[in-house]
Formats: structure tokens, sequence, C-alpha cells
């Protein structure tokens, strides 16, 4: 690993550790985390390693491979507010460990992504890493409900985006060769073993070539306008409603959103057809993966990332064009744009007998049509894998 040959060079000394927690990819169940909804999800055999060492003066010192500013402060005086940099995950992560466990020591580490950023829970996969080491310094134990909750709210309280526990969740309990099928209502969750009568697939990762912040894109708004939307279906059809921020479209009928949709604005009826229509093909991709048709699964993925182009409204020009093209290409059985979509990436599941053709399809129309993102754009051949070992 570079990052420990970075960590040593720099310390002098070994790493006491090497912190991983994986990538994760979202084939069916979109932005609806935030709305309670449920979701599949994988994690993939790419993401976050940390090479760490304790210090203990409990300072946090950390150097990223992809940033050029260094992380450092004392685990015991975080700053109350963001700092507006890439710090603030781990700053958040410090603050929501310490007020559940006594932590005294601090830690240097060299952080190191194997793939590039956007769309595939880079942010949450930083966290949960370092929370890992953190916690292995100071020997403290969690459990897998306590690092997603954790990492959760280090996103939530302290960076100020409004997301769900999806990309935790498949980072956590994720196992290889198995779909995540997770009620983010509960928390309850199932591991699908993948059918052997199921045709083989991988998972392409294609990267657009922008790198991207939901802090500042449209995120936030959309989940605002999805719990517009179940604010007002309740007061239409003479629901109890309570806090704004503790609205969401679960709590609302299928029925009732059928009866009062008309009467939504445009933008927030569209926001929560999306929601619903992607709350039914999660309940069909989990049996159409349990059945082993992984055509049908495919199919429903390029669904969802139709519905959250034409419904959500997210993804960027660069975004959407790969997702045209990948829909237009033999051998993929289906996929979408990861994470928000307004930059990142897009993911395929693609028959591996069409491997070389789909990635020489997808990148020679997708450089013909964004010519300026010639060597920012990429290619990657990922597979499914474990969740991060605690």
């Amino acid at each position: 690993m570079i990052c420990e040959k970075i960590f040593e060079e720099r310390y002098q000394r070994s790493a006491e550790g090497i912190a991983f927690c994986p990538y994760r990819i979202c084939p069916i169940g979109a932005h609806s985390d935030h709305q309670l909804g449920k979701i599949t999800g994988l994690a993939i055999n790419k993401g976050i390693h940390i090479a760490y060492g304790p210090k203990t003066s409990g300072i946090v010192e950390l150097s990223s491979l992809q940033f050029d500013k260094r992380a450092q402060f004392h685990i015991n005086s975080v700053p109350e507010t963001k700092q507006m940099d890439w710090a603030d995950y781990l700053r958040g992560a410090t603050l929501a460990l310490a007020e559940k466990y006594p932590i005294k020591i601090g830690l240097a580490g060299v952080i190191e992504g194997t793939l590039p950023i956007g769309g595939l829970s880079s942010s949450a996969a930083v966290i949960i890493a370092f929370l890992s080491a953190l916690c292995d310094v100071n020997n403290v134990k969690l459990t897998s409900s306590e690092m997603i909750m954790m990492a959760l709210q280090a996103e939530n309280k302290y960076v100020g985006v409004s997301c769900g526990k999806l990309d935790q969740s498949c980072e956590v309990y994720s196992k290889k060769d198995h779909l995540l099928y997770l009620d983010t209502k509960d928390d309850s969750y199932e591991l699908i073993p993948t059918n052997p009568q199921m045709k083989p697939y991988e998972i392409i990762i294609f990267f657009s070539g922008l790198e991207r912040s939901l802090v500042g894109s449209k995120f936030n708004m959309r989940v605002d306008e999805c719990r517009s939307a179940a604010y007002a279906l309740k007061a239409l059809a003479g629901m109890e409603y309570g806090r704004f921020n503790e609205t969401n479209l679960r709590e609302v009928p299928y029925e009732v959103y059928l009866k009062y949709k008309d009467k939504l604005p445009e933008n927030w009826m569209k926001r929560a057809e999306h929601w619903y229509t992607e709350f039914h093909r999660v309940q069909k991709g989990a049996e159409a993966w349990r059945k082993g048709d992984i055509e049908e699964f495919g199919k429903l993925s390029f669904e969802s990332g139709y519905s959250s182009i034409y419904n959500y409204e997210a993804g960027s020009p660069e975004l959407k064009k790969l997702y045209e093209i990948m829909t237009e290409t033999d051998g993929i059985y289906g996929g979408r744009f990861s994470g928000a979509g307004f930059k990142g990436c897009c993911i395929a599941l693609v028959d591996p007998t069409f491997r070389d053709s789909v990635i020489e399809n997808v990148t020679t129309k997708y450089l013909k049509a964004f010519p300026d993102l010639e060597g920012k754009y990429s290619a990657h051949i990922t597979k499914s894998a474990d969740g991060v070992n605690l």
C-alpha cells in the first residue's frame, strides 16, 4: 500500500495498523433512505485505506493522497462548527465517538483512496475507516449499529449533509456475493445470496471525471422537497403532522399520494413520484435477485436511473450522457449514476464476456461528447466484497 510506505517515510516507524472501508454501490433504492425507504446495496473490492499509529498526545494528524491540506486537531478540542475542508468528516466523527466513549489517544495516519472521488460514498468510507482506527488506538469496540449511527451523525450534524444511512449500512453490513436488502425505517435487513443459477456479472465504475461535494450540490434541496411533499400530503389528507425535519414520505400511504398528488406543486410531486416508484422497484429487485434474474434486476436499475433523472431531477449533463450511453450498450444488464448524481460516476452491472467491448464503447462515445475530460474520465472493473471488518 502506498499509504503504508508514506507513513513509514514520514514518521520513521511502521504503521501499527491499516484500517479499510469499502466503497458501495446502490443499484436500486437511490434518493430514498432519507425518507426511510428501502434500498439494495453491494460493497465493492475498492475503498479507503488508512495506515495509522497512535499519538499519546491526543493529536489527530492525517494526510490524504487525494487532498493537499493536512488535517490536524486535538481530540479534546475539536471545533464545534465545521471548518469547510475535507477534515470536517474526521472532526465530526471524533465528536460523535467522544459523546459516547472516553477517548484519550490521538493518531497519525495517511489516507489512500483506491478510486476517484465521487458517487461511491467515499465520505462515509473515510469516516468509517477513521473511526475504526481511532477506536483501535483507544481500545473501543463499536457494534455495527453504533458505527453506522456515528458515521451518519458526523455527516448530518457536523458536515451538514441531509443524507440517510444507505452508505454507512452498505459499507458495514455487506457480504461478498450477497445483495444487501435494507429497510431504513427499522434497520431490518437481509443478505440475499447470489443465486447459483444467476448469470455471471461484474461491476464496472465509469468515473465521469468530475468530483463532487454534496454540501454544495442540490442534494439538501431535494431532501427538503421530499419532506415538503410529505408534509403537504399529510395536510391534504387530514393526517397528523409534527416537525418538518422529522416528516418523511414513508409515513404517507401510497394511496394518499395517489389521491392528492395532483394538488402538489409539480416539483414536489415529481420527487414523491420517484420515491414511491423506487420503493416498489427495490421490492421487485430483491425478488429478482433472489430468483437469480440478473436481467430483470438490471432492467429495474436502469428504470431507477431514468426516474432519478426525470423525476428526482438529479444528474449533471456528464452523468446523464454516461447513463444514456450505458442504456444503448450491449452487455450491460443495467445501471445508473451512483450517489447524488450531480457529479461522480455511473455504475454498470455487466456480462463479463462483454467487458472489453462495453468499456471501449462507453469510453469512445463519452469522450466524443466531452473531449475535455480526456485523462480525467476512467473505467474500473470491480466485484462485490465484504463490508468493513470491525
